[in-house]
């Protein structure tokens, strides 16, 4: 079972980016689960001097990287804000930059805007500097022919789905060649 860690840039109740997640979460294939991680508004600013050497990071902190390490590969969704990445999304990044686990993990970024263009390349040049494996085919853009941010409304439009599964493929395919995956979770 590949498991994959969805994450939503947005910390809006209502948020599109988290029902995409959610909705791959239904279109993903059998060998595959998709959680949603849902505390990102919980994690404190990054700071290092919470996360030196011997140290105990805060337990929002510790609760986020356990959850990435017990992940084969990560989802990324969310939306761009004045050009650039949400800051907790970034905030959360920042907390896993000297994060052993991470290391060449596979990640897709799915954004649902067509105006948003900034963020998906500044959070995939964040990610490979971070030396994660950014999934080609997870760049995407996708633009659900509906209106409101629904799961179910998301999962049976055909484009979206299509495009998900790809995706999820890709993803699928990238953790099978991991060098360090052995059919099971990161360490």
């Amino acid at each position: 079972m590949i498991h994959v860690l969805g994450v939503s840039g947005s910390l809006r109740a209502q948020s599109s980016n988290t029902e995409a997640l959610l909705a791959a979460a239904r279109l993903a294939p059998d060998d595959m689960d998709v959680q949603l991680y849902s505390a990102l508004g919980t994690l404190p600013p990054f700071n290092p001097d919470l996360d030196g050497e011997g140290m105990a990071p805060p337990r929002s902190v510790a609760d986020f990287r356990t959850q990435v390490a017990e992940a084969d590969a990560l989802l990324i969704c969310t939306p761009e804000y004045a050009h650039g990445v949400p800051g907790a999304l970034k905030n959360a990044l920042d907390w896993l930059v000297s994060f052993c686990p991470v290391v060449q993990m596979p990640v897709a970024i799915l954004n649902l805007s067509p105006r948003s263009h900034h963020a998906p390349a500044s959070l995939a040049e964040t990610l490979r500097t971070m030396s994660m494996r950014v999934v080609p085919t997870g760049e995407v853009t996708l633009l659900p022919r509906h209106e409101g941010p629904h799961a179910e409304v998301f999962a049976r439009d055909p484009d979206f789905a299509a495009t998900v599964h790809r995706t999820l493929d890709a993803l699928a395919a990238a953790v099978a060649a991991r060098p360090s995956h052995n059919g099971t979770h990161a360490p």
